[in-house]
């Protein structure tokens, strides 16, 4: 089982080279200066690495491999995404 933390948010690092996972999260519509909203997890049996399920910024659904995020904080309820500049005091 897998479980994660409601209200999880993630930003985009894209992990570098030739051998990085698909899709890159860059050329998915994703930007380096927003905070996402974890909408979900799946973890294919294929593979050790785990696919977070995000929205972008043109409102897509994305499966993005673990290796392309870091995490930004915790914020229940709050929106899709979030500008990392912005001062956030609910963030955990």
């Amino acid at each position: 089982m897998i479980a994660y933390e409601s209200g999880l948010y993630v930003r985009i690092e894209e992990f570098p080279g030739p051998r990085a996972p698909l899709p890159r999260p860059l050329d998915s519509g994703f930007s380096h200066d927003v905070a996402y909203r974890v909408l979900g997890l799946f973890n294919p049996s294929e593979t050790s690495d785990a696919y977070f399920i995000l929205s972008n910024d043109r409102d897509e659904i994305w499966f993005i491999c673990n290796r392309h995020l870091r995490t930004t904080g915790i914020r229940s309820g709050g929106p899709l995404r979030l500008p990392l500049d912005c001062e956030m005091p609910a963030w955990s």
